[in-house]
């Protein structure tokens, strides 16, 4: 569910908290990231609303206002634990017959469960402590 793409994402975000502007050169010796995978990830978040630049970059939402599940969905809009969540996936044997599929009511439970808690820390409070 959490790709490395969705990682690096928070990242790059990580690196934009506390300074104006950075460039792509400098996020990616900030964070271990290689140019090319950065700007994959910087063409998305900016897709999101996220963050903005050319040359260089910002983070356009607060450290308060942004959580991973913001960054993550950002990534991968249609994220989910198991495709047959992901609101487009039609499974033959959900609802086949008139029976429901019991085990996918209860990875929808653990889907949301797993939202809700990527949305109770901002950035903020998870890296407010490496502010510069």
């Amino acid at each position: 569910f959490i790709t490395r793409e969705s990682d690096y994402a928070m990242r790059v975000i990580r690196a934009l908290m506390w300074e104006p502007r950075l460039s792509v050169s400098e996020i990616c010796e900030r964070e271990s990231i290689t140019a090319p995978f950065a700007y994959k990830i910087l063409k998305k978040l900016q897709n999101a609303g996220l963050v903005e630049g050319t040359a260089e970059f910002m983070a356009v939402t607060a450290p308060e206002e942004l959580s991973l599940y913001e960054i993550y969905s950002a990534i991968d809009p249609d994220m989910s634990i198991i495709e047959c969540l992901n609101g487009t996936y039609q499974c033959p044997r959900n609802g086949q017959d008139g029976v429901p599929c019991h085990a996918h009511d209860e990875l929808q439970e653990i889907q949301d469960q797993l939202w809700t808690m990527l949305r109770r820390k901002s950035m903020k409070d998870l890296f407010g402590k490496e502010e510069k």
